[in-house]
């Protein structure tokens, strides 16, 4: 669809951001019959660092969505365990996916760029789905109080406005639509940010697969097993970027080294601090979820800590939430806010109690290791996971699987697990 200046048009539903919230939510809606529009600022979805994790939960939706086979075809590898340094040698695993049951016993490791794709393919096929690439929104439309669509601008400079029956906000941590609505989350404090780089890595190494974290001194560093390469998040202070940076590659490649020495022979890999990406770690959560006609979800209601590595499944579980209240309502008449305030209602525990367990972590684990006030993760959890290996179970499951997962609602499905003939 070509759009001129100052073109207006109307759908039943307009969503901001095409990451895995959006795009899950524009799915959805449109298999239950929405006229839905995806607004995505960007070309394509090809961006490193961003979360490439695909936890069981969602695997289990898209089996739901009839899209199990493709997914399974994208290039992955899986994740096995949860695993910190042991005070006594070697590392203890506090965390198995294989205690989890088949098949939804392992987290995926998956480009978010395939992800989307997959979600974007499957979407195109409704008659009722618009997305639309290289499309920035730049401002909401009210009349009064409330939300009636957007305004957006385009690659080449063109404007436009598009009026919807409701409008969602998808578009991440630093929401522009949410700063126009006025609303403000409460944040928590977060003593570190991470550092996003990669490490090569072969199969014949022999270096053990899933989640890794190394401790020393006041270091701390996690290996994720990618097959063909590490992705590596090291953890620093808070305001300690420039600094850090300032001393050079040569003196981060030591830092690496001394973390893992397993990976010391490929550090020189590290070819500029340029290589090395910021992320500014947040944690907040808006009180209310929406305004008249307006309703935010996944990290523009709620932005999470990368420990876990839960963002992307939260947001996941808040889109399924969204669709299966809200497609009904949208297909007959406008969303009222007693409507829109139920999507809250349903997803705010499972979103509380895991940003509780992720500020515990902070406060107890990686607060202590960056300030040097610990060297290793708490002994008594270690201890238990070693005595009682049953027990593992308990944090894969609640990284894979999460609190209150959500089922794909039954006119969503095609096909696949528990779809009714």
């Amino acid at each position: 669809m070509k759009t001129t200046g100052g073109a207006m048009e109307r759908t039943t539903c307009v969503i901001a951001g095409g990451g895995p919230a959006g795009m899950v939510l524009g799915l959805l809606l449109a298999r239950g019959g929405v006229d839905v529009q995806v607004l995505e600022k960007h070309g394509d979805f090809l961006r490193d660092f961003r979360g490439d994790t695909v936890h069981a939960s969602t695997i289990r939706l898209l089996d739901e969505l009839g899209l199990g086979e493709e997914f399974r075809a994208l290039p992955q590898s899986r994740l096995e365990r949860l695993a910190f340094p042991d005070p006594e040698g070697g590392v203890a695993v506090i965390g198995e996916f294989s205690r989890l049951s088949p098949p939804y016993d392992y987290v995926a490791m998956v480009p978010q760029w395939d992800f989307l794709d997959l979600l974007a393919d499957a979407a195109k096929e409704e008659p009722t789905f618009t997305l639309r690439m290289n499309t920035e929104v730049t401002e909401l439309v009210r009349d009064g109080d409330r939300v009636v669509g957007v305004r957006y601008r385009t690659a080449d400079g063109a404007e436009g406005e598009i009026r919807a029956g409701l409008t969602v906000a998808c578009d991440g941590r630093g929401s522009i639509l949410r700063d126009q609505a006025g609303m403000r989350a409460r944040e928590f404090p977060v003593p570190f940010d991470v550092w996003w780089f990669r490490l090569p890595r072969t199969e014949e190494s022999g270096e053990v697969s899933g989640i890794q974290a190394h401790i020393v001194g006041h270091e701390m560093m996690l290996l994720i097993n990618r097959g063909d390469y590490y992705q590596v998040a090291y953890f620093l202070k808070k305001g300690e970027d420039a600094h850090l940076r300032a001393e050079g590659v040569e003196r981060f490649r030591d830092r690496v080294a001394n973390l893992a020495p397993e990976v010391a022979d490929r550090v020189h890999t590290i070819g500029s601090m340029d290589e090395v990406k910021t992320l500014d770690v947040r944690l907040n959560r808006l009180r209310r979820w929406h305004t008249d006609g307006l309703l935010l979800i996944g990290d523009a209601a709620h932005a999470m800590s990368p420990i876990g590595g839960v963002g992307i499944n939260v947001a996941v579980q808040d889109a399924v939430a969204t669709a299966a209240l809200l497609a009904g309502p949208l297909r007959g008449r406008r969303v009222s806010e007693s409507e829109l305030a139920r999507v809250r209602r349903r997803r705010w525990l499972p979103t509380a109690v895991t940003q509780g367990l992720q500020r515990l972590l902070q406060r107890v684990v990686v607060g202590p290791v960056i300030s040097g006030r610990r060297t290793t993760f708490p002994k008594p959890p270690l201890v238990l996971t070693r005595r009682f290996p049953a027990l593992r179970r308990i944090p894969a499951y609640l990284v894979a699987i999460g609190l209150r997962p959500e089922h794909a609602p039954e006119f969503s499905r095609r096909g696949g697990v528990g779809t009714t003939p």
